[in-house]
């Protein structure tokens, strides 16, 4: 079939295909016809359809995906023109590779569907998406309970609901579109997708171009940046705080004020104990499995605070991989006895946190839960936007005392721990507070104003 022929021809060389058989009246599929004439399979099908729709074929959907097409009637002429009923210009076939070279480098997902619900075409990023080879996508229709999307609360997204059937019912755009999706290895992806139709000139749908994108880490930071609820639980544990019951006389409490990772894997934790002498809680924290070494780093009447080297797996890890953080260690006189509280994200059910937490201290019993507006924001958007070697430096340096007049830690004694030259302490030290400025007064300061 030659590209360049008028649209009467490409109708009649169409219609050629069903006439050249013994029996033109025996069904072909699209790709059937599409290999016949040499075509793009999506642009058959749309002279298929408009074939159809003037008399000359009929047609029937078979199965979940296919149709297939048949002549009516071979020898007689249609009641409507082919030569004037079809002017829809085609393209020619070096306007078509064009086309899908640019649909390829496209770095947004891309799916062409057909007003059947058939997809005639999906790109490179597509597959990638979705998880699918390109044959297994265009196989499908687009409302198939295959796809298993659902909204944010879960339940799934029926067809009438989906952004494609309200483009063929408005034939207007559809942007914003946001569902998640589970896919072939079992996990979930977030997609947000933008649907618009392409009409012809009679203003019909010939096809619905899909592009969407992958904003799962988009929409985990907005989460993460939004939550508004922490849940702090309240823990028990003898095998954990025998150490404390030894020295304990009258009221303590311990809190955990901060745990850096290091690069070896070890952790330092910054510690305050009031109700505790320097002496007793350093001898404690020296009995505990782990424990590298302990550092004083100041002592006044009724509150010390201490740096503990760990190099073992902690309640402190333990909750940092959940999204959370120990708090504190208390213990009174009431008979409730020791109690540890640990925070984590309000999404974390309790089960999980205390099951995490027995692998450490198999005895960990959950003793109270609730839930407590504790906004982050502010620290999130540090940690954000900082390198990890900045963030580590920073916050070893504040919680070791190198900001406090005098200092309780110099930086030679921090670089040490860190691992690294005093220089480059110095260096990540500095980097990191011109960015946390730099967001205090230049971005959200101007926000701000």
């Amino acid at each position: 079939m030659s590209s360049s022929g008028s649209s009467g021809d490409v109708y009649a060389e169409t219609l050629a295909v069903f006439d050249r058989r013994d029996d033109p009246a025996e069904p072909l599929t699209t790709p059937e016809v599409a290999n016949s004439l040499d075509a793009a399979r999506r642009t058959v099908y749309k002279r298929l359809e408009k074939l159809a729709s003037s008399g000359e074929l009929k047609t029937k959907k078979v199965g979940a995906n296919a149709r297939v097409w048949w002549r009516s009637h071979p020898d007689e002429g249609s009641s409507v023109s082919t030569t004037n009923a079809h002017a829809t210009p085609t393209l020619s076939n070096a306007e078509r590779t064009v086309i899908e070279k640019i649909l390829e480098a496209s770095p947004i997902s891309i799916v062409v569907v057909e007003p059947s619900g058939e997809i005639a075409f999906a790109n490179q990023r597509a597959e990638e998406t979705l998880e699918l080879e390109r044959d297994e996508i265009t196989s499908r229709t687009y409302h198939q309970p295959e796809w298993k999307i659902y909204r944010d609360d879960g339940t799934p997204v029926s067809e009438d609901e989906h952004p494609v059937t309200r483009v063929l019912e408005t034939k207007e755009p559809d942007y914003g579109f946001e569902h998640w999706i589970d896919l072939p290895s079992g996990t979930e992806r977030w997609l947000s997708s933008n649907s618009a139709p392409v009409l012809s000139e009679d203003g019909d749908v010939e096809y619905i171009v899909v592009g969407f994108e992958d904003t799962t880490q988009l929409k985990e930071r907005e989460d993460k940046l939004t939550s508004d609820k922490r849940r702090v639980l309240g823990l028990s544990s003898k095998q954990l705080f025998r150490p404390l019951l030894d020295v304990a006389d009258g009221d303590m409490r311990i809190d955990v004020d901060e745990v850096v990772r290091l690069q070896d894997g070890s952790v330092l934790k910054y510690i305050t104990g009031r109700g505790i002498s320097a002496k007793e809680l350093i001898d404690v924290f020296d009995q505990l499995y782990g424990v590298k070494n302990t550092r004083l780093l100041q002592s006044s009447a009724g509150e010390c605070r201490v740096e503990v080297h760990v190099e073992a797996p902690t309640m402190s890890l333990v909750f940092a991989e959940l999204g959370g953080q120990v708090k504190s260690l208390f213990q009174t006189n009431g008979a409730a006895g020791p109690l540890l509280t640990a925070e984590v994200p309000g999404d974390v059910e309790p089960r999980t946190a205390v099951q995490a937490a027995q692998k450490v201290y198999p005895d960990i019993r959950l003793e109270s839960q609730k839930l407590q507006y504790s906004p982050r924001l502010l620290y999130d958007i540090v940690e954000d936007v900082l390198t990890e070697r900045q963030f580590t430096s920073l916050r070893t340096a504040y919680y070791a005392g190198y900001f406090e007049k005098p200092r309780k830690s110099t930086g030679d004694e921090l670089a040490e721990r860190l691992g690294i030259t005093r220089q480059t302490f110095n260096q990540h030290l500095r980097l990191a507070e011109e960015t946390v400025l730099e967001q205090l007064f230049d971005a959200s300061g101007k926000a701000a104003r």
